[in-house]
C-alpha cells in the first residue's frame, strides 16, 4: 500500500508546529505509522543546508541561490525520508514543502511560481502532497508571535511588506489549487483549528484507498 503525504503551510508564526503534533497523535491513534519531518531539514545534509539559508550573516544571498538551496535540501529530504516512507505505506507529515518556495521565492521574491516548480521538478521525484493544510494568518500577527518565541532568523527578519506578500501568496495558491490546499483560519483557537483539521483529514482517510 502506498502512503500519504500531508504538508502544513502558512506564514511564519501561524501555529504549524502545534497542529502537526495534534495531527501526528491523531494518525497514531488510528493505527498508522507516522513520520514527522520539516522542509528545509529532516536529514543531516538538509539541516546543514537549512543553517546556511537561515543564517542572518548571509544577507547577501542571491534570490536564485536561495531557491536552489531550498531545492537541494528538498531533494535530499524526498530521497532519504519522504519517498521511502510513502513507499512503505506510512503517513508523512511535513512542516512546509514546495509550496513554501512557490510563495517565498516565487511570489515574494518575484522569481515566478513556474520557475520554482520547474527548478523543483527533479527534487520532488514526482511526489506532491495529497493534502496541504494552509493556516491563514495576517503577516503582522505571525511575526509578532515569532518575536515572542525566539530571535528571528534571516527569513523572518524580512520586511513586513515581504511577509504580507507571503501571506497573500498563500491565499493565491489556495485559490489556484483548491482541490489540494485546504485553508484554515489560523486566528481561531488552537482547539477549533485542531477540530477542523481532524474532520477534514478524517473524511479524507475514509474516502481514500491509499492507506
Amino acid at each position: 500500500m502506498k502512503g500519504l503525504l500531508i504538508t502544513l503551510e502558512g506564514p511564519d508564526g501561524c501555529g504549524k508546529s502545534t497542529q502537526i503534533a495534534f495531527l501526528k497523535e491523531y494518525f497514531e491513534k488510528q493505527g498508522y505509522s507516522v513520520v514527522e519531518t520539516r522542509d528545509p531539514g529532516g536529514t543531516a545534509i538538509s539541516e546543514q543546508i537549512r543553517s546556511v539559508i537561515l543564517d542572518t550573516g548571509n544577507s547577501a544571498m542571491q534570490d536564485m541561490a536561495e531557491l536552489l538551496l531550498y531545492a537541494a535540501a528538498r531533494a535530499q529530504l524526498v530521497g532519504e525520508v519522504i519517498k521511502p516512507a510513502i513507499d512503505a505505506g506510512k503517513v508523512v507529515i511535513c512542516d512546509r514543502f514546495v509550496d513554501s518556495s512557490a510563495v517565498y521565492q516565487g511570489i515574494a521574491r518575484d522569481l515566478g511560481i513556474d520557475t520554482v516548480y520547474n527548478v523543483n521538478l527533479y527534487a520532488l521525484q514526482g511526489i506532491m502532497p495529497d493534502i496541504t493544510i494552509f493556516l491563514d494568518m495576517p503577516a503582522a500577527e505571525g511575526i509578532k508571535r515569532k518575536k515572542e518565541q525566539h530571535e528571528l532568523d534571516r527569513m523572518e527578519l524580512e520586511s513586513v511588506e515581504f511577509h504580507e506578500k507571503v501571506a497573500e501568496g498563500y491565499r493565491r495558491l489556495a485559490r489556484e489549487y483548491e482541490e489540494r490546499i485546504f485553508r484554515v483560519d489560523a486566528m481561531l483557537s488552537v482547539e477549533e483549528i485542531r477540530e477542523i483539521i481532524r474532520k477534514k483529514v478524517g473524511s479524507m482517510i475514509n474516502l481514500s484507498d491509499k492507506l
